[in-house]
């Protein structure tokens, strides 16, 4: 059921912002050929108007097909066609068709970005907090943030307790971590082994004071004693407090997603970090599993992603039509297609060595 709902939300992503393209060019009086929910070889067709609507075979997204997207099909169109046709157009609502798409993928993150912060979901608001520790949307403090399913703290404490003592001395989230390091293991340590003592603790609990002991487990991985829980608590945002964050988290992330991108052009080791649809989706799952609100984020941060890199100014993503859009608006005459594919080689070699460079990782880990 996760893969499904992974795939299913990825495939969401890309469907609607083909949507956003259909839905401007329809309102600025473009003529829509086709709108396909996922790609050829085409299963199932209906025309309403102008415009077909298909469903394709391969399920890895879908496309809009405006009439005159190339300039020089404009010569074989009647006249009516070439009226409404795209590169008939003004910029303005060349651009518009073209922004629409990536602006719902933007709009999808700052929603869901924004539903976390105002919900106060703590898997969400920790998952934004990784994404962009400005935020702070996590307090530090002794309250219990998350217990670890099957960890020792299992079943004894609660979401929200407070820790006010640990072995009848009052502690920080520092001390309180040192506390319990201090009860090992009998004999050398060994991963999951119990502590020979039991850690006491003093329990603020609705309101009142509890007493509670529990018996950390050695984890190797850590290399310390663990009792399964997280420190702090969920600073609460109001609505316009909450679309702030979001704006912040995406800006952070956008930033960090174009640093990214550079530095994998002239680092290997961030190469080697780098994956393709098969990576994402995979992890992509691995968040649906840990939970909706980890899954909400990481939907955000993909929607956001796949924004930002068709915004990259090369033909044929999106960024490249509103570039050369932008250049005909100043120039005040058509430039060749020729002209644009040229200047835009280089950058899509660059991107198609970054996605083979993915899905290469992918297929290395895939294979151990």
């Amino acid at each position: 059921m996760a893969w499904v709902l992974t795939i299913l939300g990825i495939m969401a992503l890309i469907v609607l912002h083909e949507l956003g393209h259909f839905a401007v060019a329809k309102a600025v009086g473009m003529r829509v050929e086709r709108f396909s929910l996922f790609f050829p070889p085409t299963i199932a067709r209906f025309r309403m108007g102008e415009t077909e609507y298909a469903l394709g075979s391969i399920p890895a997204g879908g496309y809009v097909k405006i009439t005159g997207m190339n300039p020089e099909e404009l010569e074989d169109l009647d006249p009516e066609a070439t009226r409404r046709a795209y590169y008939s157009q003004p910029p303005w609502k060349r651009i518009a068709v073209i922004v629409a798409g990536p602006g719902v993928n933007l709009l999808i993150a700052f929603v869901l970005f924004w539903a976390i912060l105002l919900s106060g979901s703590v898997t969400g608001s920790a998952s934004l907090n990784e994404l962009d520790p400005s935020l702070n949307a996590i307090v530090s403090n002794t309250s219990v943030l998350a217990v670890e399913h099957g960890a020792p703290a299992s079943g004894v404490l609660r979401q929200g307790d407070r820790i006010v003592a640990i072995d009848n001395q009052p502690v920080t989230v520092a001390s309180a971590r040192r506390r319990i390091e201090a009860h090992a293991c009998a004999g050398k340590p060994t991963d999951g082994c119990r502590a020979a003592t039991p850690v006491r603790l003093t329990v603020r609990r609705d309101g009142q004071l509890r007493s509670l002991s529990l018996y950390p487990r050695y984890d190797k991985e850590a290399k310390r004693m663990l009792v399964g829980v997280g420190f702090g608590a969920i600073k609460h945002y109001g609505a316009l407090a909450a679309a702030g964050g979001s704006i912040g988290a995406m800006w952070h992330a956008t930033t960090g997603t174009l640093t990214g991108f550079f530095k994998a052009l002239t680092s290997s080791k961030t190469r080697e970090e780098v994956s393709s649809i098969v990576g994402i989706t995979q992890t992509a799952h691995a968040t649906v599993v840990d939970g909706a609100g980890i899954a909400l984020v990481f939907l955000g941060y993909i929607s956001l992603v796949l924004a930002v890199i068709n915004l990259f100014p090369f033909l044929p993503l999106d960024g490249g039509h509103v570039l050369w859009s932008l250049a005909e608006k100043v120039r005040g005459k058509r430039i060749s297609l020729m002209a644009m594919y040229r200047y835009s080689s280089v950058g899509i070699v660059l991107l198609l060595f970054l996605v083979i460079n993915g899905v290469s990782n992918d297929i290395g880990r895939l294979g151990g």
